[in-house]
């Protein structure tokens, strides 16, 4: 990834945190982008955009207007963004239907659309999406939730081929992320069965470099040890 310029959204989180470390320890020079505020205090070279709304289309292309401004390019676009909640339809509010695809889907969309014209710029620009295993098939609960996630594969599949020849576009589909949230979900569940935030990582930045270059439109399962 050295030269490569990466804008990673979500990128406050934990795997955001981690696709950053992951992507500057390669070589690369990083933009984080988050709703949440930038935390101060760090000095690091990664560029940090806090307070940003990427569902809204505006708001996402002068994130990645930023970007190019502070870095000249843009090479690759990581949607961490995205959002999770349990709830059956019988007992959960309707609005969190709306609140998931928003958080999950329109964000994806509305960066990709505005990252497009700078990735085409590269020559070699490509997408990953972070989707989600349980959205091929659904367990009590996670009806919203699943439903966002199918929404973001099919995205990753129609806009791959919509790219293809022009930017490379793909998803990972975790499984359970070893997360402090998750943990604290789940107490007594087998952590090390689970995926870190390293290794979704490690597989994010392989379909973001040139190593895959003749991938395309691929939703690769990172399922660990489940």
């Amino acid at each position: 990834m050295q030269g490569k310029v990466i804008a990673v959204t979500g990128g406050f989180g934990v795997l955001g945190r981690a696709v950053v470390a992951a992507a500057r320890a390669a070589g690369a020079s990083v933009a984080a982008i988050d709703v949440a505020g930038a935390p101060g205090g760090i000095d690091d070279g990664v560029l940090r955009l806090g307070g940003v709304d990427l569902a809204d289309p505006d708001a996402a292309a002068g994130a990645m207007t930023a970007v190019v401004d502070r870095f000249g390019r843009l090479d690759a676009l990581v949607n961490v963004a995205g959002g999770f909640r349990w709830q059956t339809l019988a007992d959960g509010p309707f609005a969190s239907w709306n609140e998931l695809y928003a958080m999950n889907v329109l964000t994806a969309a509305a960066t990709c659309k505005a990252a497009l014209p700078h990735l085409i710029a590269s020559g070699a620009g490509a997408i990953v999406n972070v989707g989600a295993n349980a959205a091929n098939k659904a367990a009590a609960g996670m009806g919203a939730y699943a439903a966002a996630k199918a929404g973001v594969h099919r995205l990753t599949e129609s806009l791959a081929e919509e790219m293809k020849g022009k930017v490379r576009v793909n998803a990972i589909l975790p499984s359970i992320l070893d997360t402090p949230a998750n943990r604290a979900d789940m107490p007594k569940a087998d952590w090390t069965a689970w995926v870190s935030p390293a290794e979704a990582a490690a597989a994010i930045l392989f379909l973001a470099s040139d190593q895959a270059s003749a991938i395309t439109g691929a939703l690769l399962p990172v399922t660990g040890r489940m």
